[in-house]
């Protein structure tokens, strides 16, 4: 895998990644994606579109993906630092509703792949957040589906108090959506993913 090493998430298919990082004296170099690497870590994934998006400490945004069309992810933060959450939605896996979690930032420079099915959020634990990440099938408005961030079902712990995060910044829309039970009723007899 040359420049890439792989971590234990406990949840199958997520993968925690650490590239290595060559620095010197100008600054630093690094692979963050290579097709032929990832396929030998069995990520076999097709990235079509990259995104970046920048946030101030305390804005939490998710748990959220998309219904249809669904996407595999690759997360990584380039400024700041981030809690970045994963939810296991997959139908029938053994780890349905878990989620794992993980600071990523610039200075560990860890990078997170999400396999479809699963939702995705984070809480930018300080100001000029970003992250820049990968997805394997074209954003859709018409597809976007979350659940709320404080289900006590999902029962994540966004650990405010560690980094000293008073009042949490959500949009509108990330007020709106509903809990896992929720949504699994409104998905009904279509299943999870269509």
């Amino acid at each position: 895998m040359g420049h890439f090493k792989t971590h234990d998430t406990a949840i199958d298919g997520l993968v925690l990644i650490k590239a290595q990082v060559f620095k010197d004296s100008r600054g630093f170099f690094m692979e963050t994606w290579q097709k032929k690497a990832f396929e030998e870590m069995g990520i076999k994934s097709d990235f079509v579109q990259d995104n970046h998006s920048k946030s101030k400490k305390g804005v939490l945004r998710g748990i959220h993906f998309q219904e249809t069309h669904l996407q595999a992810k690759l997360v990584r933060c380039i400024s700041g630092s981030i809690l970045d959450v994963a939810v296991d939605l997959r139908e029938g896996s053994h780890t349905f509703g878990k989620s794992f979690q993980v600071v990523l930032s610039e200075a560990n420079q860890s990078i997170l792949y999400l396999p479809e099915g699963f939702g995705h959020g984070f809480l930018a634990l300080e100001d000029d957040s970003q992250l820049l990440y990968k997805t394997t099938a074209y954003y859709c408005p018409k597809c976007d589906g979350g659940v709320r961030f404080d289900d006590s079902e999902l029962n994540i712990d966004w650990q405010t108090k560690t980094y000293g995060i008073e009042e949490l910044i959500l949009s509108e829309k990330d007020k709106e959506l509903p809990t896992l039970a929720q949504w699994l009723e409104k998905r009904g007899q279509m299943g999870l993913f269509v």
